[in-house]
């Protein structure tokens, strides 16, 4: 039996089962056993936080997006059903552990996330730009031109600043900490007072 076939066995199941009648539930059951089944190649979900809905999607590699409202969220899971694979569910019991190491970030009871990371979004030069930045502590700030010293090239520091602004894991790759020489905020995807939030969180003052 294909993929494909199993996906149509699962929906016709899901839409025959009791409770078929409420296509929620019915969605759910088939997005529960398609991901128990290996069918999702992209599951997401919706987390909650102080700076509003975020939207979490992970592979069976690692956690591969994390977006705030203002990006979309319809058009975060068309890139991602086109960058990655169509077969894209939602499936909220596999960001489980996603949504506690975030809650616990907020809380401030996390200083460094130990979420495995799926780089497929990103090219050779941003992956070594965001593995840089991964390594600036919690609390601590560093500098585009650092940061572009880190990833192999000193003098990068535009490039890096674009590797940075499309980040695909803010927050978990914490590129907020990345600030301009002198100390000025710079640009930041979620916008400038969501930075300033998450330096505040972490006790730096901007």
């Amino acid at each position: 039996m294909t993929v494909d076939d199993k996906l149509a066995t699962l929906l016709e199941a899901a839409g025959t089962a009791p409770l078929s009648g409420d296509p929620a539930r019915a969605a759910g059951r088939f997005a529960d056993r398609a991901a128990a089944e290996g069918l999702a190649d992209v599951a997401y979900a919706t987390v909650d936080s102080p700076l509003g809905a975020l939207l979490a999607a992970a592979t069976p590699r690692g956690l591969v997006r994390l977006a705030y409202a203002d990006n979309g969220f319809d058009a975060v899971l068309s890139r991602l059903a086109a960058r990655i694979s169509p077969r894209v569910l939602e499936a909220p019991e596999r960001l489980d552990e996603v949504r506690r190491e975030l809650e616990d970030y907020f809380a401030g009871r996390r200083r460094r996330f130990e979420l495995p990371i799926d780089w497929a979004l990103v090219g050779p030069f941003g992956r070594r730009v965001l593995e840089a930045t991964s390594g600036i502590a919690y609390g601590e700030v560093s500098t585009y031109k650092e940061v572009a010293g880190r990833a192999g090239n000193p003098r990068a520091s535009r490039a890096t600043g674009n590797a940075l602004g499309a980040n695909p894991i803010p927050i978990v790759v914490p590129c907020h900490r990345v600030l301009r020489t002198g100390g000025g905020l710079g640009g930041y995807t979620g916008g400038l007072d969501i930075k300033r939030a998450l330096l505040a969180i972490e006790g730096v003052e901007t």
